[in-house]
C-alpha cells in the first residue's frame, strides 16, 4: 500500500529543503533560496544556529524527555529562571507546552477558573490556532473554524482597528473598535461574565495590522475597571520579531497573561503562557499539564536561543533590518499601484494587494509570492482574502541579504502582469 501526505495539506511553495543555514534554505540539489517565511516566524536566531544546535546535541546525548510533573531537569528550571529577564513585569510564573494553540487554550483555562467568569472577548482577524477552542477564537479566515461546527460557546468577537479595511485613519478605526467593544459588553457578554479580552498586538494570519497604543490603552482601561483580564497572544510576535522583545511593547501595553511560542525555541516545539503568581494560583490544582511541554532538548534549545537573542544583539537588529526592508518595500510600492499597503513592525512587514477597484487582490498576491520562489525568495500569504504578502526572516539577516531580497522582490512585481 502505498502511502502520502493528506491532500488537505496546502503546500507553499514545491521547494524540498535539504539544510538551512541562517536565513538561507537549500534544496536537494543545492539551489539556494532566501527563506523570509522562518518556518513561520519560528527560527528566530535562524537554521542551525550553532549555539542552538550545540545546545540541544549536547541534551540529547544526557536526556530527551522527562515529563515535568513527574520529574524536574535542569533545562527548564535554567529556562524558568531566564525567562525572568524578559517576561513582563509581574508576570513571574510560567507554563509551558507544545504549541501556540495549546498555549492559547492553556490561557483560556487559566482566565476562566481564576476569574469564574464564561465568556471572552476577542477580536476581528485573530488568528488563535487551530485546536477547537483556539478555532473558535480565530477570525482571520473561515478555513481555520469552518466544517467541524459547533465550535466552544462563549466567544464574543469585537472589531480590529484595521484602517485600510475600514477605509478611515487610525483614530478613526480604534475609536470605532473601542466604541463598539463598549456596545458588545453592554448588549452580548456583561462585564460580570467576561473572563478576559484576547488579542494580538498585531494581527498574523489576519493580515500583519499592528494595534494602537490607543487601542492597547483602551483594553487596558475597560480591563482593570472591570476586572476582566487582559491576554495578549505574542505567538508571533514575541521574542524580538517586531524590533521589540515583545510586540505589545510598541502600545506600552500592560497584559494579565502573555502568551508566546513560535521563535522561542528556534525550530524546536515550546509554547508558553506566563501570568502572576497571585493570578495562576487563582487556578484550580492540577488544571495544568502534559506529556511533551517543557521538552528537555526544547528547553535547552530555547535557553541557547535566548542567549544568542541577547548576546548578538537580534532584537536591535530586528529593527533595524525591519526600517530597510519597509523602506525597499515601500520604494516597490510606491511604483505599483497594486501595492497599496506596506505595514508591519520590525521583520514583520505585509504588503496588500487590491485591484482597480479598491478590493482586496488575492489572485496577485499569490501569483506574486509563487514567482518570487521560482526566483529563489520564500515568501507567505496571510489575510483574509490571501492579500497580502508577508517579510518574516530570520531575526539573524544581514543587510546583504535584505538588499537582494528587496531586490528580488522588485523584479517579480514588475514580471507579474496586472
Amino acid at each position: 500500500m502505498a502511502t502520502s501526505l493528506s491532500p488537505l495539506l496546502k503546500q507553499a511553495t514545491g521547494v524540498i529543503a535539504a539544510r538551512g543555514e541562517g536565513a538561507l534554505i537549500f534544496d536537494e540539489d543545492d539551489r539556494r533560496f532566501l527563506d523570509f517565511t522562518a518556518g513561520i516566524g519560528v527560527t528566530s536566531t535562524g537554521h542551525c544556529h550553532p549555539r542552538v544546535v550545540a545546545a540541544a546535541q549536547e541534551q540529547v546525548g544526557r536526556l530527551i524527555h522527562a515529563q515535568y510533573t513527574t520529574v524536574m531537569h535542569r533545562p527548564l528550571l535554567r529556562l524558568v529562571e531566564r525567562m525572568g529577564e524578559v517576561l513582563p513585569a509581574g508576570l513571574d510564573r510560567v507554563f509551558f507546552a507544545n504549541s501556540g494553540s495549546e498555549a492559547v487554550e492553556a490561557a483560556l483555562r487559566l482566565v476562566r477558573q481564576a476569574t469564574g467568569r464564561p465568556n471572552v472577548v476577542t477580536f476581528h482577524g485573530g488568528f488563535h490556532g487551530r485546536t477547537v477552542a483556539a478555532a473558535s477564537m480565530t477570525t482571520s479566515g473561515t478555513k481555520f473554524r469552518s466544517g467541524f461546527a459547533p465550535l466552544m460557546a462563549g466567544v464574543h468577537l469585537a472589531p480590529f482597528p484595521s484602517p485600510t479595511h475600514y477605509g478611515w485613519s487610525e483614530q478613526e478605526a480604534t475609536r470605532f473598535a473601542l466604541r463598539e467593544l463598549d456596545y458588545l459588553l453592554q448588549t452580548v457578554s456583561s462585564p460580570a461574565d467576561t473572563a478576559a479580552f484576547v488579542v494580538e498586538p498585531v494581527l498574523g494570519e489576519g493580515g500583519y495590522v499592528p494595534a494602537s497604543t490607543e487601542f492597547l490603552a483602551g483594553l487596558r482601561e475597560r480591563a482593570d475597571r472591570h476586572g476582566i483580564l487582559l491576554v495578549l497572544d505574542e505567538v508571533q510576535t514575541g521574542w524580538g520579531r517586531t524590533g521589540r522583545f515583545w510586540g505589545h511593547e510598541h502600545f506600552d501595553g500592560r497584559p494579565d497573561v502573555v502568551v508566546t511560542a513560535k521563535g522561542l525555541a528556534s525550530g524546536f516545539p515550546l509554547s508558553a503562557i506566563a501570568a502572576s503568581e497571585e493570578l495562576m494560583s487563582r487556578a484550580w490544582p492540577g488544571s495544568q499539564g502534559g506529556t511533551y511541554g517543557a521538552n528537555a532538548v526544547a528547553c535547552a534549545a530555547a535557553v541557547a536561543t535566548l542567549d544568542v537573542i541577547q548576546d548578538e544583539g537580534l532584537v536591535e537588529n530586528a529593527a533595524a533590518r525591519g526600517e530597510q526592508l519597509r523602506a525597499g518595500l515601500e520604494k516597490v510600492a510606491a511604483d505599483d499601484d497594486r501595492i497599496t499597503d506596506v505595514r508591519g513592525l520590525g521583520l514583520m512587514l505585509g504588503n496588500e494587494f487590491r485591484d482597480h477597484a479598491g478590493e482586496p487582490d488575492g489572485a496577485t498576491a499569490g501569483a506574486v509570492q509563487q514567482e518570487a520562489a521560482r526566483r529563489g525568495l520564500l515568501l507567505l500569504t496571510c489575510g483574509a482574502w490571501g492579500q497580502v504578502v508577508r517579510f518574516i526572516p530570520a531575526l539573524v539577516v544581514d543587510e546583504a541579504l535584505v538588499d537582494e531580497a528587496v531586490g528580488i522582490w522588485a523584479e517579480t512585481v514588475e514580471s507579474v502582469a496586472s
